[in-house]
């Protein structure tokens, strides 16, 4: 375990380092060169040696490869630079808007795996194949619907229709209402194909069989032994939506005005503000390579080879 837990975490600060580069590299090439861009502006006054000491300041007269060194090193020691477009620390800038978009992250994919093992499990339990078609193309439908478009008919139909939801204004639950859906309705998509096919998949094992022979109800053995073995999959399939999440906020943190990283990674990509880009980015690697490492570090307890259990005791 010891191995395998120094194997992952190697793996994952691998992926960090790469993600890292390919910002670094992927920035670089950008057209245009943003320190120009914000202080050359003539309602600024700058002498042409004020903005070569600014270019100085932000490293911009250095050679590529000493620019990535030092900025590697900065990354290493927690300091990720100023934002050109502010000029504030771009670790404040972070600070400042990951509550808002964790809160609304952690709300949309709990509420994605709450849809998504609804329509699993009634799929499952349903005897009337129509029935079952029609939950089973539910995440067809919630896939294909682009995330601003879905936004913009949730404030159509439930702020200007209903009135249900107020669009400016409200308390904390009635602001998130909407978000948390619009973020959640895409990502239970996969979530319920994968977990209904698991289902079924395990369902026709010769060991639930078995157990029903013994005389296990249908709901002790779906909940006991399928649903635990059906289990795995899904967790994999979790923690590469978890990463999209931080892609999701960006347009739904845009569509309701909401300020968080989203929003932050739409201003910085409008002002080029190439350090706030490569935080975010690195940032949004770390959440994904995190999320990951818990849920590969849950396979050897959860592997079905280990959990399932042919012997009836309740």
């Amino acid at each position: 375990m010891t191995r395998y837990l120094a194997l992952r975490v190697g793996q994952a600060v691998l992926v960090l380092w790469a993600a890292f580069t390919a910002g670094f590299v992927l920035l670089q090439l950008l057209p245009g060169d943003s320190i120009l861009i914000k202080f050359q502006n003539p309602e600024l006054g700058l002498s042409p040696e004020q903005i070569a000491e600014i270019r100085q300041l932000y490293g911009g007269d250095e050679p590529g490869i000493v620019r990535y060194v030092h900025t590697l090193l900065g990354f290493l020691r927690g300091d990720f630079g100023y934002s050109i477009d502010t000029g504030t620390p771009v670790i404040e800038r972070l600070a400042e808007g990951l509550p808002a978009t964790a809160e609304l992250a952690g709300l949309g994919f709990g509420v994605a795996v709450l849809i998504a093992v609804t329509i699993a499990f009634v799929s499952s339990h349903s005897r009337f194949a129509w029935i079952r078609g029609a939950l089973l193309a539910v995440p067809s439908l919630f896939v294909s619907v682009p995330t601003f478009w879905l936004g913009i008919v949730l404030i159509q139909v439930f702020s200007f229709q209903l009135g249900l939801v107020p669009v400016i204004g409200g308390t904390r639950f009635e602001q998130l209402v909407l978000p948390v859906l619009t973020l959640a309705v895409p990502i239970s998509a996969p979530l319920a194909q994968v977990l209904a096919r698991s289902l079924d998949r395990v369902h026709a094992q010769p060991f639930v069989a078995v157990v029903a022979a013994k005389g296990a109800s249908r709901r002790w053995i779906l909940w006991r032994h399928v649903a635990r073995n059906a289990l795995l999959p899904t967790l994999t399939i979790a923690g590469v939506t978890f990463g999209e999440l931080i892609a999701g906020s960006v347009v739904t943190e845009t569509v309701f005005g909401r300020n968080g990283i989203g929003r932050l990674t739409e201003q910085a990509v409008t002002a080029q503000d190439a350090p706030v880009m490569l935080a975010i980015v690195v940032l949004a690697a770390a959440v994904f390579v995190l999320v990951n490492l818990v849920v590969d570090l849950l396979f050897p307890v959860l592997d079905p080879r280990l959990t399932t259990k042919v012997g009836v005791t309740a």
